[in-house]
């Protein structure tokens, strides 16, 4: 079988295809978190921070300058809007090795990273 998905998969195919199993169970169980009032909490907040610093930093570079995917940070977005970013999350882009995480994080979790790549706060966490 090892054969078969070698034949078929690059090596860099199947690093991202098992990181990104490997994040699906883990982030099932933290996305249930209370959201009944449909806010993000503070708590959340620093879970989805450490979330794209961490998770999405594997891809797109652990500053989120870009690596496998394309920058991060606020000049990336210039001329995108919430919408762009929260789409592109939830489902991911085809074509990319950008995988979609509707699985793993509720809409309004990709809403509020969307906020935040969008406000530019992230560039403050690099420093």
């Amino acid at each position: 079988m090892s054969e078969q998905l070698s034949s078929n998969k690059t090596p860099l195919q199947l690093t991202v295809a098992l990181s990104f199993i490997a994040l699906v169970s883990m982030f099932m169980l933290v996305s249930q978190q209370s959201f009944a009032t449909g806010k993000t909490t503070p708590e959340r907040a620093e879970e989805l921070t450490h979330l794209l610093l961490h998770d999405c930093g594997s891809c797109h570079g652990m500053t989120l300058k870009g690596g496998l995917g394309p920058s991060l940070l606020p000049e990336q977005f210039k001329d995108k809007n919430a919408d762009y970013i929260k789409y592109t999350i939830l489902y991911g882009r085809s074509g990319t090795p950008m995988p979609p995480w509707k699985s793993i994080i509720s809409e309004q979790d990709a809403e509020w990273l969307a906020e935040f790549l969008l406000s530019g706060r992230i560039a403050q966490l690099n420093k």
